[in-house]
Parts: structure tokens; C-alpha cells; sequence
């Protein structure tokens, strides 16, 4: 049973009556501060909970290992997303959050792995906001779950070189055939998170009112 205490992480508590939680996921090589900023902008108020990654490539932190650049180790990609899953559940607890008003967030790795949190546990998380991220399956299709209800915003670059724009579609696509409200924003940069599609994200979550 995972504990609240087995990942590294930051709480803020809301500043704002009846907020929602934002799970922040870093990417490779950043910790759990990098995304507070990203998420107070995102959902002013919210409580942000961020973790941090415990896989180490080479003094990186990762949320799961990878075979070489682009190859994920889809098992431990898995076995990972449901200790996260666990985490999750257990900081519910621990924090008094609200089970049902929890939205990933989350920056390459940790897009991935927001990924795989919604489909592979679908329920954990209400919604998700992820940038830089694609079908974190590779070459498997995820199972046919009931994401009805589940919102997702995807900001991704048409020329990532590292997160194919191909793989952000198939990852609208598998979330779309299973039921999730997708939006997907295009920018016309590479593996970043430009302004324009922070202030999108921003929108988006304003008036899906998590």
C-alpha cells in the first residue's frame, strides 16, 4: 500500500473555498517545484499537489524508465502509473481533498504519465491538462474504458521532435473513442509550452469548473 509519504512532493492547500486539486507531473530532469508556478497559473486558488518522479536516469528524474530517446518501458510505465495511482488516493486522504475534483497536469514525462493515469485508471483523476505528451502504450491499445466525463486539454507542437505530433493525435484519438471531452491545441513550436497555449490551458479550465 503506497503512503502519501512515498514520493518526494509539495502541497499547497487552496487558497480558494470549494477549489479543486491540481496533480502536478514534472518532466524529465525537473522536480517537484517546477510546475507549482505553471499550476497557480492554470487554476488560481486550487490546491496544487506535485510529487516527484522516482525513477533516476543518469541523476534525471523520470516517472518511468525508457528503453533509449523516444522507447518507453511500457511495463514499468505501468507498474509506475499505478503506484501513482496509489499516491493519489492516498493524499486524498491525507490533504481532505476531494476524489472527484482532481486534474492532472503535466510536461512531457509527466504528460505521459497523466496519460497513463486516465486511461489506466480512469476515475482517479476528473481531468487532465497536458502538454508535450503522446499515447504513453506504445504499440499497445489501451483497454476500453468508460472515460465519460473526463475532460482534456492537449497543447502540443507540430514540429516536436521528440514528442511526435503523430503520437498527440493517436492520444486524442484513444481518449476521444473512450468517451473523454478532448480539446486539442496545436502551436507551431517544438517540445515547449508556449505562453499562448498556457493562456488556453487557462481558459479551458476555467470553464470546464472542475
Amino acid at each position: 500500500m503506497t503512503a502519501v509519504t512515498d514520493f518526494v512532493h509539495v502541497f499547497e492547500p487552496a487558497t480558494e473555498p470549494d477549489a479543486p486539486t491540481l496533480l502536478l507531473l514534472h518532466g524529465t530532469g525537473a522536480d517537484e517545484h517546477d510546475l507549482v508556478p505553471l499550476g497557480r497559473i492554470l487554476a488560481p486558488g486550487a490546491a496544487l499537489l506535485s510529487p516527484r518522479g522516482k525513477v533516476d536516469e543518469n541523476g534525471s528524474n523520470r516517472w518511468f524508465r525508457r528503453l533509449r530517446e523516444g522507447v518507453f518501458d511500457v511495463e514499468d510505465l505501468i507498474a509506475r502509473t499505478a503506484e501513482l495511482a496509489d499516491f493519489v488516493k492516498a493524499a486524498t486522504v491525507a490533504y481532505d481533498l476531494d476524489p472527484e475534483r482532481i486534474v492532472v497536469s503535466g510536461f512531457s514525462n509527466g504528460a505521459n504519465t497523466g496519460a497513463g493515469l486516465v486511461l489506466l485508471h480512469p476515475g482517479v483523476v476528473a481531468g487532465a491538462a497536458l502538454f508535450a505528451g503522446g499515447a504513453p502504450l506504445q504499440g499497445r491499445e489501451p483497454d476500453r474504458v468508460d472515460l465519460s466525463g473526463t475532460r482534456v486539454f492537449l497543447g502540443n507542437g507540430a514540429v516536436d521532435p521528440i514528442t511526435t505530433i503523430d503520437q498527440a493525435r493517436l492520444l486524442a484519438a484513444q481518449l476521444g473513442e473512450r468517451g473523454a471531452d478532448v480539446r486539442v491545441e496545436e502551436h507551431p513550436g517544438g517540445h515547449g509550452l508556449p505562453p499562448e497555449t498556457v493562456e488556453r490551458a487557462r481558459e479551458w479550465f476555467a470553464a470546464a469548473d472542475f
